[in-house]
């Protein structure tokens, strides 16, 4: 229903071709990591500030007022972190499709970083596998470990079904 990618190229184009009506979101922490790199770390408070204000802005046109502000005030100096966001506008903006609630859980690929993390983890102490199914062990195993920390549910659950339940009827089913 929903995929956030980190905009590896033709990621989101793999996505929409198997699945076609999926709303693509690119990752906001990716965009805003890019964007600080080529900032100057005297500025970087300030800039981020105000980069705050369009990807926290409470719809799409809000955000659109402020990406136009923080391009009037730093487009001169960091030209290259506003183009960025320009030109993925359309990716970076499909979280404000929803509630407040799905956004917050949509907006990121941190969940999934920290899954391949522990993956990683548990498989690097592996120099070599005798084949592919020891591999797909391995990384079975891993996650199964990593499932066992998975206690904390999400804040709001009930609220974020009801509306996955409303906006996807026909794809979303208990």
């Amino acid at each position: 229903m929903i995929a956030c990618t980190d905009n590896l190229k033709g990621f989101t184009d793999a996505i929409k071709g198997v699945f076609p009506q999926t709303v693509t979101q690119l990752c906001v922490v990716h965009q805003i990591r890019n964007s600080c790199k080529f900032v100057v770390w005297k500025d970087r408070k300030e800039f981020c500030a105000d980069l705050k204000e369009v990807y926290g802005a409470t719809n799409r046109e809000a955000a659109e007022h402020a990406l136009g502000a923080f391009g009037a005030k730093w487009g001169t100096k960091y030209r290259h972190a506003i183009q960025s966001w320009e030109n993925n506008w359309d990716n970076l903006t499909s979280y404000f499709e929803f509630p407040l609630e799905i956004r917050k859980i949509m907006y990121t690929t941190n969940t999934i970083e920290n899954l391949n993390r522990g993956i990683r983890k548990y498989t690097k102490t592996k120099v070599q596998f005798t084949d592919d199914t020891a591999a797909q062990k391995a990384v079975y195993l891993a996650i199964m470990n990593i499932e066992k920390k998975w206690s904390m549910t999400l804040h709001n659950w009930g609220i974020i079904l009801h509306q996955f339940l409303t906006i996807f009827e026909n794809r979303c089913r208990l």
